[in-house]
């Protein structure tokens, strides 16, 4: 029997973790071009200025000087995955802290080796979120601009958390296992996810059968020679959210 979360959609990436870990990131993909391909996933800004947040067709920033904000169509995103989201029955999960939201959410997957979109509507009752700094050239790696990035803390507050479910064979081209950002609902505040507790949330978890990876052609990248040798980077610079 096929499950009813399996899609014969496509979650689509543009470029590759591995080359923001390098420093290679000053091309991207236009906001327009990302909204043709899905209106639910996760990003970074531009010169990595912030985290974004792909909700209901809507692409917000949160960046370091100001709230969460709707991005203009001719705005970048260097990295981001997208989908299009499907309407799926949501799981009730009480009181979870991120290992316990890991478990059940790792419950509902239709296979490790898929790609599965991870949605959490409801009242976190604690989170620690990041936003990274935008960068200048020539541009630090990724666990560089990690280094100094701003870190907040909340307290019950309402959101969504948006994110995606990876199989481990991909680590390096994405974040493998669970990669979750969060956005307020009145947009105060939204970030990439280091530690969360929900108090009481909706959990919606749907697999996609197809991969649509967009490499970069600026030079910093082709002449970038992409290894993954130090897989621990990935676990450093994403903190709790794997």
């Amino acid at each position: 029997m096929i499950s009813t979360n399996l899609t014969t959609d496509a979650v689509t990436q543009f470029a590759v973790l591995d080359a923001l870990l390098a420093g290679a990131y000053e091309s991207g993909i236009t906001v327009a071009e990302v909204r043709d391909r899905g209106d639910f996933g996760i990003g970074c800004c531009e010169h990595l200025g912030g985290e974004v947040i792909i909700l209901d067709g809507a692409v917000y920033e949160c960046t370091v000087d100001a709230p969460p904000a709707r991005m203009a169509d001719d705005d970048i995103l260097p990295f981001v995955d997208v989908c299009p989201s499907r309407d799926v029955p949501g799981v009730d999960v009480v009181d979870a802290d991120l290992p316990a939201l890991t478990a059940a959410i790792e419950s509902e997957l239709v296979s490790r080796n898929l790609f599965h979109a991870v949605r959490v509507d409801g009242v976190v009752a604690t989170l620690r979120i990041r936003v990274t700094r935008r960068q200048q050239h020539p541009y630090r790696p990724l666990a560089d601009v990690t280094r100094d990035q701003v870190e907040t803390e909340l307290a019950g507050i309402r959101g969504t958390l948006v994110g995606f479910w990876a199989p481990s064979i991909y680590q390096g081209i994405t974040v493998a296992g669970l990669h979750l950002h969060f956005l307020a609902d009145d947009r105060s505040v939204g970030g990439h996810v280091l530690e969360a507790t929900i108090g009481v949330g909706q959990l919606r978890v749907v697999a996609y059968p197809r991969f649509h990876l967009h490499l970069p052609t600026d030079p910093h990248f082709l002449r970038t020679e992409l290894t993954h040798d130090d897989d621990h980077r990935i676990v450093t610079v994403e903190g709790g959210a794997r």
